[in-house]
């Protein structure tokens, strides 16, 4: 493994598990979560979780009010169809915590882990079920009450990521190599699956499998049963998920290159295609364009051959997944003058978001 490589894992690693939130600063040490809807975008910012207005750039609510020196909000929030917004704590202390999206108000808040572990990944609610991974290894299951409606499921490694969904089994990833199929009525269905390297990513759910990237430098390609081949390799460790588009895969590394998958011939469309830096966070495809936010910076939007559209600097570094809402790609870079930007489809950008103190 090579430093930069090495620096870039410890980096955010130590961001995920074991910074606090120990001031209050509206630009904390580590790299965002980033939810929307059709009005407000959701920031997990360090000690603050704020809801900003989409047409203005303006923040609505903040929570808590005041920052509390135990806090942190690092995992992406998660809305829900009966409307409340879910997030984790990675600071010191590690409450789980819905809040009103409308308004910032909290609903409830419960200490699953005892203290175990910190929330890095955003739930995933299925069926009127909360399946929240923890960094302690363990996958809660939570009722849309906040209670613990069974006991959680000991899955082993760090838990970093969302469990992906086929409507009915769970597919869910961690940090000691392993992938898991999980059916929620009776548990693990089958041995987990060796990936060979570290998973911080959810998987993609395909047509009878799913994709699941890692730091085994690898694409494979999982079925329910265990059955897995691995479909493509890259020359660096894969940290995003990969984003399916019909018969097309696309995916990057951190050695910055991004790569698209034929996956009827299993030969790739383009030949290299390197922005100007790591790529840890997952790709974002939306009509005709593919964006990619680099450890640089830069946000490139590219064609689906693989061309550069238009590149904006940003600042600091894009280690956060940009999201769409309606006309607008939002984009949450770390260490940068601001915590959240947008920009229109042709690049143009519409605000910047900086917390008041």
């Amino acid at each position: 493994m090579n430093t930069k490589r090495m620096m870039l894992f410890i980096l955010l690693a130590l961001g995920a598990i074991f910074l606090s939130a120990c001031s209050g600063q509206p630009l904390a040490n580590n790299w965002p979560g980033l939810a929307t809807d059709d009005e407000h975008a959701y920031l997990a910012a360090g000690s603050f979780v704020y809801a900003v207005d989409l047409e203005s750039g303006k923040e609505v609510w903040r929570y808590p009010v005041e920052a509390d020196s135990k806090l942190l909000f690092y995992a992406n929030p998660v809305l829900t169809a009966d409307g409340q917004l879910l997030i984790g704590s990675t600071g010191t202390e590690h409450p789980f915590i819905s809040l009103d999206p409308a308004t910032g108000k909290e609903k409830w808040a419960e200490h699953f882990t005892e203290g175990k572990g910190g929330w890095v990944a955003p739930p995933l609610v299925l069926n009127d079920t909360i399946y929240a991974p923890n960094a302690d290894g363990f996958l809660y299951i939570i009722d849309m009450n906040g209670k613990e409606t069974a006991d959680p499921v000991e899955l082993g490694g760090a838990l970093w990521s969302a469990p992906s969904t086929d409507g009915s089994l769970l597919y869910v990833t961690s940090l000691d190599h392993y992938f898991h199929v999980i059916d929620p009525a009776i548990g693990e269905l089958n041995d987990p699956v060796d990936l060979g390297g570290a998973a911080p990513s959810s998987p993609v759910v395909g047509n009878d499998g799913v994709y699941v990237g890692s730091f085994a430098s690898t694409i494979e390609f999982i079925k329910s049963n265990g059955q897995h081949k691995a479909l493509a390799t890259t020359e660096s460790w894969i940290w995003g998920s990969p984003f399916l588009d019909g018969e097309t895969l696309y995916y990057a590394d951190l050695d910055g290159k991004v790569y698209s998958l034929d996956l009827a011939s299993g030969r790739q469309n383009w030949d290299t295609v390197q922005p100007d830096g790591p790529v840890v966070a997952s790709l974002l495809v939306v009509g005709d364009q593919i964006y990619v936010g680099t450890e640089a910076g830069t946000l490139v939007a590219l064609d689906r051959d693989g061309k550069t559209d238009w590149e904006k600097t940003v600042g600091g570094k894009i280690y956060t997944t940009p999201v769409i809402s309606g006309d607008l790609i939002l984009v949450a870079p770390y260490q940068a003058e601001f915590v959240l930007a947008a920009y229109d489809a042709a690049g143009k950008q519409a605000w910047t978001f900086v917390p008041e103190k």
